[in-house]
């Protein structure tokens, strides 16, 4: 295995990821609002409210969603901050503190959602983690090893 172009493809999908998250908290207050989501909406409305929720109800719940894409958005830009940080210094830190981020927030989402039985949120969080935690792990030891 080319290990330096190991290091640049681990370091590359982890921007990609903050990146993401950037465009995805741009665009929700946008999807939030399409019809294609109706579905969702329903299954919160029903978790909270036990069938469909009043129009007023369902208007709150878009904004708090269009909301949460500002913090969505500023949660990207600094985990792309740790990420240009670690990439180009090797600081093992900057992958810690990435990797204490998920294993702050990935439980405690997980638990949230899975109490309104929201199941999608909680599949949404498993690949996250199946998905960042491998590279996250990855560089924590090779680049301890290489500083």
């Amino acid at each position: 295995m080319n290990t330096p172009r190991f290091r640049q493809v681990c370091c590359i999908w982890l921007g990609i990821a903050c990146i993401s998250h950037v465009l995805i908290g741009a665009l929700l207050p946008v999807l939030a609002q399409l019809p294609a989501l109706q579905p969702y909406h329903e299954s919160i409305e029903r978790a909270f409210w036990g069938t469909i929720a009043p129009a007023a109800a369902r208007q709150q719940q878009i904004w708090w969603i269009s909301l949460f894409g500002a913090t969505v958005q500023g949660v990207g830009i600094w985990m792309l901050g740790l990420v240009i940080w670690g990439w180009r210094s090797r600081a093992v830190a900057a992958w810690w503190w990435l990797l204490a981020g998920l294993l702050w927030w990935a439980p405690q989402d997980m638990w949230i959602s899975w109490q309104i039985r929201n199941q999608a949120h909680v599949v949404a969080d498993l690949f996250a983690l199946i998905t960042l935690l491998p590279p996250l792990l990855w560089l924590i030891r090779h680049d301890r090893n290489t500083t």
